[in-house]
């Protein structure tokens, strides 16, 4: 099978944790550990989150005082995409002797008339207590939003339209090679009036561009890797109940954060509607269990898997 995976941020950084480098290195390799026997099987393309790191590099860009301005957001996600990238190709090449990785800077384009870019909504960086965040927003002026807890800087966040290099990751793909590509959902660009293409203030959310992605690379699966086991019903009421097997249609019909679950169950919903194939949202640790349905969310057409001819 050709598979798709998205891993969640929380998978370099967990809430909570200094983001410091040799923190997410360790974090990565346990990621590897658990993508290895998937790699082993099938054909595999990994994208990943950037929200903390974009957070950090943005920061560290603000408040250098050799700079006249800092970054704009899409040098920093392609700051990201290469830091990233090295850390997970060399906890693949190492979990998977002789097999040949590739990590790469993916340009995914936008519309430069995308509402969101009139209402940011993607969290980026660190958690900070509402003082704190507050202040932050008043002197760099960024928008910040509560976020569980805490609160975090959004910005915009447009909806992906295609991966610029996608035809050269289905090239690598058909030559047995693992890809690393579109992290951080890839960096935003759009054409201007001339037909060339330009980076854009944005950051794009991970899991669409990584269900518009796997249906340009006619995969047969797309998993979306988070912290959860399950996609919950209801989630937080006294009766809430795990979604083990569905259809798009039935999630479409629940009603999930905008900022959290709610692009995952995009990502799948979409993917499944457009492909007839199988999308999953579930634990990384479970990505074998939740490929064999065992685990996990399953989204199907018609709420069945493993098809038979899968086995």
């Amino acid at each position: 099978m050709r598979v798709v995976v998205a891993l969640g941020g929380n998978a370099l950084v967990k809430r909570g944790e200094t983001p410091d480098a040799a923190l997410q290195r360790r974090n990565v390799d346990r990621a590897v550990r658990a993508l290895a026997p998937l790699a082993e099987r099938h054909e595999l393309i990994v994208t990943h989150g950037n929200g903390p790191q974009v957070g950090v590099l943005a920061l560290e860009s603000v408040n250098d005082p050799s700079l006249t301005r800092p970054y704009p957001l899409d040098t920093i996600g392609a700051e990201t995409q290469g830091m990233i990238g090295y850390w997970m190709l060399q906890a693949l090449q190492n979990a998977l002797p002789g097999r040949q990785v590739m990590a790469m800077i993916n340009q995914t384009l936008v519309s430069a008339v995308d509402p969101a870019f009139e209402d940011p909504t993607k969290f980026v960086g660190q958690v900070y207590d509402r003082d704190e965040a507050e202040k932050l927003a008043a002197e760099y002026g960024w928008t910040v939003r509560q976020d569980g807890d805490g609160w975090r800087r959004v910005v915009p966040s447009p909806r992906p339209q295609r991966v610029i290099e996608t035809r050269l990751i289905r090239e690598l793909v058909r030559l047995g090679t693992v890809v690393v590509c579109a992290g951080g959902g890839g960096i935003p660009v759009f054409r201007n009036d001339v037909g060339r293409l330009e980076g854009v203030e944005a950051v794009i959310d991970k899991d669409l561009t990584a269900s518009v992605l796997a249906e340009s690379m006619d995969a047969d699966a797309l998993l979306i890797l988070t912290d959860v086991p399950r996609v919950m019903r209801r989630f937080g009421a006294p009766d809430q109940e795990e979604i083990t097997h569905t259809t798009p249609y039935e999630l479409r019909a629940e009603d999930f954060p905008a900022g959290s679950m709610g692009p995952k169950v995009e990502a799948v919903a979409s993917f499944v509607e457009r492909t007839g194939d199988m999308a999953a949202i579930g634990r990384l640790d479970q990505c074998v269990e939740i490929l064999e349905g065992t685990a996990g969310t399953i989204v199907t057409p018609n709420a069945t898997w493993p098809l038979a001819s899968t086995l």
